[in-house]
């Protein structure tokens, strides 16, 4: 590939560090930036590193002799990710702020910045990997580690985005990536993983929201029988699937609640106890709505795989368009607390093709 002028998203993570290293031993004309953050300046909800991570971005920079910048995102990283979390939230949604913080600032704002400045591309540390096709497109791949691959946080990006990304990591194993590191002797080589955007990592997303959306207490009843049970503090606190603090005890069999649904007319959670039957906890059709596609969109049906959510492995299923950037996705086998506002990433084989939004 020809040597480009590329501007580095450094985190003062490993991943990207290295990703940085990679793009100068193959001769690109570097920029290393790190994208400073609304939340990085809010202390409000507890503590969150970006001092630190600024210091080992330019450290990594120095090291490389690359230029080094700060580039200043808080405004539109207000407007566009923390408004649109806090939003979901307070309409009952379970909203994915990594997913919308791709989309719109690393490949949507700082990408417009790059390209004002005369940057050819945007590099990340993301594990995914990015081909070239014979039409002049490109096709957005899974990492080639499994355990790693992020290629579910880029399901929203465009044709016009992926053109102008670039991961060079996708094709490590994270072990073989820290070798790296430490053979180049980057300063982050030893430095433990963050846990996505910062007020997911280093805040809990609990005291996010209690510092920032007002409570709207209403009834926990259960789902089978419409006993109530108890209170709680706001819908926006809980997610389909949910386990764990939800504030009612277990019965005398040790049999767990869940969090199988939410009514709006008199905020109630709904719980039933965690079992295959539970009321609305599996589904085996479900609708998503503004669609959005890496390549060319698929317009009739057709059997892909999914990813119901991070971490999940891919799932067969059959999508059927319903215009309008909607469509209906039935599984070939139920799946369990598909939360609406989440996303649900659309694959052919290790293929990603797009994702959409649940109803």
């Amino acid at each position: 590939m020809p040597a480009e002028r590329i501007l580095v998203a450094l985190s003062g993570g490993v991943d990207s560090s290295v990703a940085a290293l990679l793009l100068k031993e193959q001769g690109h004309d570097l920029v290393g930036a790190y994208m400073k953050n609304w939340i990085n300046e809010d202390e409000v909800i507890g503590h969150c590193p970006w001092q630190q991570d600024i210091a080992d971005a330019r450290a990594v920079s120095e090291q490389l002799g690359i230029e080094f910048r700060v580039v200043n995102l808080m405004a539109e990283y207000r407007e566009r990710v923390v408004a649109y979390l806090l939003d979901g939230y307070a309409r009952g949604l379970t909203p994915n702020p990594d997913i919308m913080c791709n989309r719109e600032i690393k490949f949507g704002v700082f990408r417009a910045w790059a390209r004002e400045h005369g940057f050819a591309g945007v590099a990340t540390g993301h594990y995914a990997r990015r081909l070239a096709q014979s039409d002049g497109t490109f096709a957005l791949h899974e990492g080639a580690d499994a355990n790693k691959d992020q290629s579910y946080f880029l399901a929203l990006l465009s044709q016009a985005q992926l053109a102008d990304a670039r991961f060079p990591v996708g094709h490590l194993a994270k072990p073989e990536l820290r070798r790296l590191a430490r053979a180049a002797g980057l300063p982050t080589a030893d430095k433990k993983d963050s846990q996505g955007i910062c007020f997911i990592g280093e805040v809990k997303m609990a005291d996010f929201l209690r510092a920032y959306v007002p409570d709207a207490p209403g009834p926990i009843v259960r789902a089978h029988d419409g006993r109530e049970l108890g209170q709680h503090r706001g819908l926006h606190f809980y997610t389909l699937g949910q386990r764990r603090g939800i504030g009612v005890p277990s019965n005398t069999d040790h049999e767990a609640y869940v969090v199988v649904g939410k009514r709006a007319s008199d905020r109630a959670l709904l719980v039933a106890f965690d079992h295959p039957d539970a009321p609305g906890l599996f589904q085996d059709a479900v609708r998503v709505h503004s669609l959005s596609w890496l390549g060319a969109p698929v317009e009739a049906p057709r059997a892909l795989e999914g990813r119901v959510r991070y971490r999940d492995p891919r799932v067969a299923l059959e999508f059927i368009p319903e215009g309008g950037g909607t469509a209906l996705v039935r599984f070939h086998e139920p799946q369990r607390g598909l939360a609406a506002g989440q996303i649900l990433a659309l694959y052919d084989g290790d293929r990603l093709l797009g994702g959409g939004v649940y109803q």
